[in-house]
């Protein structure tokens, strides 16, 4: 050609070169190509339209796929979609190796592909030679194939941000792994590291709080949304030559700074930094970019489980009250275990409240212990939780009886719940309510639905305690919660707790108890020991163990709180431990009332008595300890106006203990022997008393009588 000649036409220049035209329009399906693009498709060499069908029959099907992920990284970065494909023959045989560069754009309106590019043959390069690995197909394709499905895993496990900054830092991309990694966030009009691998701990000071404003790459991808790809020292310095100085002395030669985008958002940037030139081929920079974008989903996670931890462990902080005041003459241990699921605070609660007037001498005042469970383990159980316990608080400083403050709280728990349009969210709450007297170890306990508490004694013989009981709280706003009066003795300690404790691990009422009963048995220490020990009793590795009969392995929440009264011997149990191992044997003592209008409960005293006597040596004297008490308790029902009241007591060592039975009323008409016939329905009583028990007797009183008896242990 000489000078002033007019240029050759396009297609000319072109065909010379072996390189051929394509277009391909995803929104009508159809790719056309020119002579020479056809004849590098292995079709007769003239212009031609093909289906997206035609085309890709050419293709080999694992580089079609390839096509697809080329243009996406292409259009996120604004650059040239650059592949190479295997074009196939009709018998499926490989017959050449062709680049394709195209510059793809992108419809909003249409979501559809419009690409204009050229095709162009190659020799297919040696496998595992470097050109070979930038090839992108074999050996190389794989390994790739196999990195991104091990990154997203193990990224997509990491629950921190943390575990995610580790989990990055490990990844060993194929064939060209980077040796320095940076995570930025962009906050504000700010840019700060929020974890780094690679480098030195404080190297990170010039690139803390940096503005986004400022003349550096990950400022620059934190701003515009694009990654920035530097194969050379001299592009960098020649492209940002403010911020070069920050990054000559760690002596890399390329870098990568690839956006962080969940959601539509950038949140940061991610550095990939090499000791040795890295060219950045399409096929590598779609590797990084889809690292970067699981990198940004997982640290979009760990956010959101940080922040919602934090929020969870605040609520908690501030609905779980703390266990002060001291309570004088008694100690207290608390536990609260939530399911462990995401929130960490559920509808259990526990307080202790000071209650407004003294005791009975200076310093002894009454306190309330409180324990409950509201419907369900979410956030509106954990809100509904929150607003019961400063009602019942509110309540019982008001200086409300037991049973009132259940009535109102049944009432306020009812309206908050059933004013509102969703039935679905009605909740009710289970709570046993205690007002103790430190001093004199009165109990008086009301109960709402909620499990009955139980006593362990000196001598660590455990009984679960019948305490009349109403409805759980917001079910009926007129329910009615009687009370029931106990007495805790010196070196006694009661044991209240949720019903997580008793099912946990598949247990029902009756299986979970014998499992918490077993270890208040054995257990020897103090109060806060005992504490933890039933909890790894229900969570720990021997739980796994004891997993109870039913089907349901679900876990609750548990909240526990357990109360000793102090011995009266000033000696024992200063350590907090119940002082049964001092000098004295310790006495085993139970109380329990009777109503006129409850008669059912003789049935339960008659196994409250079975169970003091648990251990005793002759199961015979224990028939008969029963029945005595049964007869006593009967006849005072029967021939009196008025409400008994059962006192067991059991003193002694092993082998030579003795019981003592009591019962008291309040009528005035002393018991006198009778001899009734054969048919007679009654006046057995006294006849019995006096052939099976040792020692009998009746105590009149200011108001009332007490008849009693006393066995002595038979080996």
């Amino acid at each position: 050609m000489r000078t002033g000649d007019p240029m050759p036409a396009v297609e000319d220049v072109l065909t010379t070169l072996a390189t051929g035209l394509w277009h391909w329009d995803t929104a009508t399906g159809l790719v056309t190509v020119d002579a020479e693009a056809a004849r590098l498709l292995g079709l007769p060499a003239e212009r031609a339209t093909l289906t997206q069908a035609q085309t890709r029959a050419r293709l080999h099907p694992v580089d079609w796929n390839e096509v697809t992920g080329v243009v996406r990284l292409a259009l996120a970065e604004d650059t040239l979609a650059e592949v190479r494909i295997r074009i196939m023959d009709e018998r499926g045989r490989v017959v050449r190796t062709v680049r394709s560069r195209s510059k793809p754009s992108f419809d909003r309106e249409r979501r559809t592909f419009d690409l204009i590019g050229s095709l162009q043959e190659v020799t297919e390069p040696t496998p595992g030679t470097p050109a070979g690995r930038r090839a992108v197909h074999g050996d190389w394709r794989r390994s790739r194939e196999a990195f991104l499905l091990d990154a997203g895993r193990a990224l997509a496990e990491a629950r921190s941000t943390a575990e995610v900054l580790r989990v990055a830092a490990g990844l060993s991309m194929p064939g060209f792994s980077p040796d320095g990694l940076a995570v930025f966030a962009g906050t504000g009009d700010r840019l700060t590291v929020i974890g780094h691998h690679g480098q030195q701990s404080g190297d990170e000071a010039p690139f803390l709080n940096m503005p986004l404003t400022t003349d550096y790459p990950a400022a620059e991808v934190v701003r515009t949304g694009r990654a920035v790809y530097l194969s050379s020292p001299e592009q960098y310095r020649s492209r940002y030559p403010v911020t070069w100085p920050l990054a000559e002395p760690f002596g890399r030669q390329s870098w990568a700074f690839l956006p962080l985008t969940s959601a539509g958002r950038t949140m940061g940037a991610w550095l990939a930094a090499f000791t040795y030139p890295v060219d950045f081929t399409p096929d590598e920079r779609s590797v990084l970019t889809t690292v970067a974008r699981m990198l940004a989903q997982a640290l979009s996670r760990a956010e959101a489980t940080e922040s919602e931890r934090e929020l969870t462990d605040g609520l908690q902080r501030s609905m779980l009250p703390n266990l002060g005041p001291e309570v004088p003459g008694m100690t207290v241990a608390a536990r609260y275990i939530p399911t462990g699921g995401g929130l960490q605070v559920g509808g259990d609660w526990y307080d202790i409240i000071p209650l407004p007037g003294g005791g009975t001498q200076p310093g002894g005042g009454r306190y309330a212990l409180v324990i409950g469970d509201v419907q369900g383990h979410d956030v509106g159980a954990a809100g509904l939780m929150g607003q019961l316990r400063i009602a019942l608080r509110a309540y019982a400083s008001e200086g409300h009886r037991p049973d009132a403050v259940l009535s109102r709280a049944s009432r306020f728990l009812h309206g908050i719940t059933t004013g509102t349009d969703d039935t679905a969210d009605l909740r009710f709450a289970t709570c046993l309510y205690v007002e103790a007297d430190p001093v004199s170890g009165v109990l008086e306990i009301a109960r709402a639905g909620h499990p009955e508490p139980a006593i362990r004694m000196a001598d660590r013989t455990v009984m679960m305690r019948p305490t009349a009981g109403g409805l759980p709280l917001g079910i009926d706003p007129d329910a009615d919660y009687p009370t029931t009066r106990l007495v805790l003795e010196p070196g006694e300690t009661m044991v209240i707790c949720t019903d997580g404790l008793i099912e946990t691990g598949g247990h029902d009422m009756d299986s979970g108890w014998q499992r918490i009963r077993t270890i208040l048995e054995k257990h020897d220490g103090d109060l806060e020991s005992l504490a933890d020990a039933l909890v790894q009793g229900v969570h720990g590795p021997s739980s796994h163990h004891t997993t109870g009969p039913l089907a349901d392995r679900r876990e609750d929440d548990i909240a526990l709180l357990l109360v000793r009264r102090a011995p009266e011997d000033s000696t024992a149990g200063t350590d907090g431990t119940d002082g049964s191992a001092a000098g004295r044997p310790a006495v085993r003592r139970s109380l329990l009332a009777v109503a006129q209008t409850e008669p059912e409960r003789i049935a339960e005293a008659r196994r409250h008595l079975r169970g003091l006597l648990h251990d005793w040596a002759s199961d015979d004297q224990v028939d008969s300890a029963v029945l005595l008490a049964s007869e006593m308790v009967t006849n005072v029902l029967v021939h009196t106006d008025a409400d008994a009241l059962l006192v067991a007591e059991v003193g002694g060592g092993p082998g030579r203990r003795r019981l003592r039975v009591e019962v008291t009323d309040a009528g005035d008409d002393l018991p006198h022997k009778r001899c009734p016939g054969e048919l007679a329905s009654s006046g057995r009583g006294l006849v019995l008393i006096e052939l099976l028990a040792d020692a009998w007797g009746v105590t009149p009183r200011g108001e009332g009588k007490t008849i009693w008896f006393e066995l002595h242990e038979q080996g």
